[in-house]
């Protein structure tokens, strides 16, 4: 936001508090009319609202809102206005409604539940009193400064809350509340190494804190770091060993470890214990999914949506395993809940993208579209991903990492040679590779490892003011610090590995950092994991993706993500010739074996039959082609994206036909 248009914010708002409606309404519809930032003209949207409900015109506040909400389905504030608005009008059940939809959205909107409590009295509903007076007082209870920074978070003011954070713990040094905040924004800056080493000490500075703990031990599971998961889960249940809660946790550990069969028993332990056991359901199912049991994850995915009707996850996970057919009730249940207003976004979104799976296998190619299409835009207004981001870090990679670099620098790294990075982009076949490469007795498979990401963002810095000072600053750092790091990753990478001497990460995003990984691990092997530029596009676009690609939710982000991603390879190759092997998959499905031989050679390793009989391999597999490299090599899906070349002229524009041209001969499997 411009320094003028802040500043015309905040005359809004002092104009409201005046009583001087007419005249902030008139400034607001001003600035509404020019091109301004998302976030400006939500928030516009929202002053003009409560304008327009204090100047006593509810119907034009309702059109406001209705416009902001299309904006942002998810506006808390412009939820709470809605209750407002229902609670005048003497519709306490939309009143009721809307306040706990603004509460769900931002759960330090106090305001909301105040209101929520007394319609809640008014109604006679004991169960749901308690629960919101519980929040009243957690909330009312926390420093007022807190309070504004965990309202700030929600709202999605992320920078702003952490400076609101971080100032009230320069007087208050080790308040643990505070510390788990501030790892809580963190979590969402997607700065997991800062968030962890915040609840590390919250831990050590308070061991009895319950809830210091468990957020701990989410943080752990959510960044796969296991071992420690099943540590905490463990200590947290000799404390209170009939906590489902816990128990679930330790599951989700136990599975991450590759210990299925208890993790799975886990999960099964403690589902007749639980009033909603909905989302245990989609758990037991991915875990039952990873090893190869897809009739007992159907089952596990049907019964989710059974205890939750707007499940949306339920339906998508069941679409997620590629293989499944959704029946005719199924769709229409799918269609109910994603046309239904109360549907919460983040549900709706997986709706969609269940739906275009659906209507795809229906080989109705336009309603399977539209319906990807309304699942991606959702989630792009989620995602807020700039583009020019990715190319400006692009950029940087060339400028810095120089040939000139390597030949300073190269060799001072770990020497170990256990790594083999799979890289790429997503749904360019890394998986199948990855189940080929696992199938030799030398190599264990083992995940998408957030390693070499977190050592690059540790690396960046977090002075939001200046530049990053990573990729620069591997010219500067002190020579012992790449053997550190590199002996660093193979240690923290230990426990997702067997017995074998070579194991092998597949995080598709580590393509941005070969230069780094070739610095602190030198004798490491790089696997360029490619595919025809509209297949590896189009599988991405209809692909819902845990987190961390949030590239793929527009065609023309989808395009020019993967031209800033050839560019880059192709400097990769140029400063460090011969030490990246690209495997191209159309290649892969024409000669199997010869490609197989290819990776093996490149790798060091003698051939094995094993590995061309990858899809008997048993081991577990949490990407979405788990079901796919259990079979045989096939060249169904190699052209899929031709039943969509209609709708899909922006993405070619994006690659654009210099790009495409070198790809032409792959397009005739």
């Amino acid at each position: 936001m411009s320094k003028p248009t802040g500043e015309m914010l905040r005359q809004i708002q002092q104009l409201i508090q005046q009583a001087s409606f007419e005249q902030a309404e008139e400034q607001a519809r001003e600035l509404l009319a020019q091109q301004l930032p998302p976030a400006v003209m939500q928030e516009l949207y929202y002053l003009l609202a409560v304008s327009q409900r204090y100047r006593g015109a509810p119907d034009e506040a309702q059109q406001t809102l209705k416009r902001l909400l299309q904006l942002n389905p998810e506006h808390a504030r412009a939820l709470q206005e809605q209750g407002y608005l229902a609670q005048a009008r003497g519709d306490n059940f939309a009143a009721a409604q809307a306040f706990y939809r603004a509460t769900r959205c931002n759960p330090a909107l106090l305001s909301s539940w105040k209101a929520l409590l007394a319609l809640y009295q008014q109604a006679g509903q004991k169960q749901a009193m308690e629960l919101a007076q519980q929040h009243i007082s957690a909330l009312e209870q926390l420093p007022p400064p807190l309070l504004g920074a965990s309202d700030l978070m929600y709202d999605g003011k992320l920078m702003q809350a952490e400076q609101l954070c971080r100032q009230f713990l320069l007087q208050h040094k080790h308040h643990i509340e505070a510390m788990c905040l501030l790892a809580e924004i963190g979590v969402r800056l997607k700065i997991y190494d800062d968030a962890e080493f915040l609840l590390e000490s919250c831990v050590e500075l308070a061991p009895e804190h319950i809830s210091a703990r468990t957020q701990y031990l989410t943080l752990l599971l959510r960044t796969g770091k296991y071992a420690k998961a099943e540590q905490q889960a463990r200590w947290l249940l000799e404390r209170q060993p009939d906590n489902s809660a816990h128990k679930i946790s330790l599951a989700a550990a136990l599975v991450g470890l590759g210990e299925n069969e208890q993790g799975i028993a886990l999960y099964q332990s403690v589902l007749d214990k639980l009033s909603q056991p909905a989302d245990v359901y989609l758990q037991l199912g991915h875990a039952q999914k990873a090893i190869g049991e897809f009739d007992a994850a159907v089952t596990s995915y049907q019964k989710a949506y059974q205890h939750r009707q707007d499940f949306g996850d339920a339906y998508w996970s069941l679409a997620n395993t590629k293989t499944y057919r959704f029946s005719e009730q199924e769709v229409h249940n799918m269609q109910a809940r994603a046309g239904d207003e109360q549907t919460p976004v983040d549900d709706k979104i997986h709706f969609y993208f269940a739906l275009g799976k659906a209507f795809e296998d229906q080989k109705d190619y336009q309603n399977a579209f539209e319906y990807y299409a309304s699942g991606n835009q959702l989630k792009q207004q989620q995602s807020g991903y700039e583009p020019d981001k990715t190319t400006q870090m692009v950029d940087a990679q060339i400028k810095h990492c120089t040939a000139e670099l390597f030949e300073k620098r190269g060799q001072l790294g770990a020497t170990n040679p256990d790594p083999i990075f799979i890289l790429g982009l997503p749904r360019a076949g890394s998986t199948l590779l990855e189940q080929i490469l696992a199938s030799h007795s030398k190599v264990d498979g083992t995940m998408e490892l957030h390693n070499i990401l977190g050592l690059a963002m540790r690396l960046r810095g977090r002075n939001a003011s200046q530049a990053p000072a990573y990729p620069a600053n591997l010219w500067e750092i002190k020579d012992e610090y790449f053997a550190r790091f590199g002996e660093q990753f193979i240690d923290n990478t230990r426990s997702y590995r067997g017995n074998a001497p070579f194991f092998i990460d597949k995080m598709p995003n580590n393509f941005l950092h070969i230069g780094l990984i070739k610095l602190i691990l030198p004798n490491a092997k790089i696997i360029d994991a490619r595919r025809h530029p509209m297949a590896c596009c189009f599988s991405g676009f209809k692909q819902l993706f845990g987190e961390g690609q949030d590239f793929s939710y527009s065609l023309e982000a989808m395009g020019g993500y993967y031209k800033d991603y050839v560019r880059l390879m192709e400097h990769w190759n140029r400063v460090l010739p011969g030490q990246i092997l690209q495997v191209q998959h159309e290649e892969l499905l024409q000669d199997t074996e010869g490609q197989i031989r290819r990776m093996l050679d490149f790798c060091n390793l003698p051939f094995e039959s094993g590995c061309l009989e990858f899809y008997r391999t048993k081991r577990s597999i949490k990407t979405p082609s788990s079901e796919q490299v259990r079979q045989p090599v096939n060249k169904r899906a190699a052209q899929q994206w031709r039943h969509f070349e209609p709708y899909l002229q922006p993405l070619k524009e994006a690659l654009g036909e210099e790009l495409l041209a070198q790809y032409r001969r792959y397009e005739q499997l």
